[in-house]
């Protein structure tokens, strides 16, 4: 078994795993932690709409805009450059399928029923990534209140998060060459890193984010609090 062929499968494999796993015990723990109830009356009987908070904070308020507008800029170009090359490039949509095949016989169509990214597209949206990317960890090492209340955890994420779009970038440059499987292995390795870091760190902020938001709008809401 070659290197690729142990990423690509078994190693690949046994990450999805540990991701689904793990991620999923974190989540059941964090939905039976008991809280207090609250005996007292609520200033607006519907709290659910505090829900709006989700759409309302991601964006930051007008009053905080100077000083987060950067941070916001390069996390949400990031963001948006990693889902669509992770989901929309053609070598992501073969493998997506591939493993869905492998585990549950059902085949995900690639072409018409799948919409893709052209080569080209996909490689700029790597790079402007991979550039927001490092211009965040230039910002939280210059700013004195990044770095003081950065920890391992915070590098170590960003550390992971740019290995696979760099190797992956590699690996596309090198297409064709003798170089192409050693380097779509790293890539592959670098994914399944990722994925078994992803629920022991920060980055579980993906599947935290908008419960913890739209939970927060729900408790100012019953406050009577301005959201």
């Amino acid at each position: 078994m070659t290197l690729l062929d142990f990423a690509r499968g078994p190693g690949l494999l046994f990450a999805l795993a540990f991701f689904v796993v793990l991620t999923g015990w974190r989540l059941i723990g964090i939905a039976l932690l008991r809280s207090n109830r609250d005996l007292s009356e609520p200033r607006n009987k519907a709290a659910w709409k505090g829900l709006r908070l989700i759409a309302l904070r991601s964006w930051p308020r007008r009053e905080f805009l100077g000083g987060s507008a950067f941070s916001e800029i390069t996390g949400y170009t990031f963001h948006v450059g990693l889902l669509a090359v992770l989901f929309f490039y053609v070598p992501h949509t073969k493998l997506f399928a591939e493993v869905l095949d492998g585990l549950t016989g059902a085949s995900l169509r690639i072409g018409g029923g799948w919409p893709t990214l052209p080569a080209g597209v996909a490689t700029t949206l790597t790079v402007i990534s991979l550039a927001a990317l490092l211009a965040a960890l230039v910002h939280r090492l210059v700013n004195p209140v990044k770095r003081l209340i950065s920890n391992f955890d915070d590098y170590f994420s960003w550390l992971m998060t740019a290995a696979p779009l760099a190797t992956g970038l590699m690996a596309h440059i090198y297409v064709g060459s003798s170089h192409e499987k050693s380097l779509l292995a790293v890539h592959l390795l670098t994914v399944n890193a990722l994925l078994m870091w992803f629920p022991c760190g920060k980055l579980m902020h993906a599947f935290m984010l908008f419960a913890a938001r739209g939970t927060t709008g729900v408790l100012f809401e019953r406050k009577g609090a301005a959201i």
